[in-house]
């Protein structure tokens, strides 16, 4: 079993699916969103999970997005 990931966030995807990204990260037709739109997500999704509610969550979400290989050369 190969375990596959979104190209853009990381999030695990299903094993039949031969999508690069998942459905939060591409759009109806499976093309990846803007880099804004998927950076407010993260960052919304960070935002849930950290009591620390000064922090900058969209310059964490930038520094993940980074890392990822759909946004490494952008």
């Amino acid at each position: 079993m190969n375990a596959r990931f979104c190209q853009s966030c990381g999030m695990p995807l299903p094993e039949n699916d031969k999508a690069a990204y998942c459905r939060y990260c591409a759009d109806e037709n499976g093309n990846l969103k803007p880099r804004e739109a998927v950076r407010e997500g993260i960052a919304a999704w960070l935002e849930q999970f950290t009591p620390d509610r000064k922090a900058d969550f969209r310059k964490r979400a930038d520094s993940y997005l980074n890392a990822m290989p759909a946004w490494a050369e952008k």
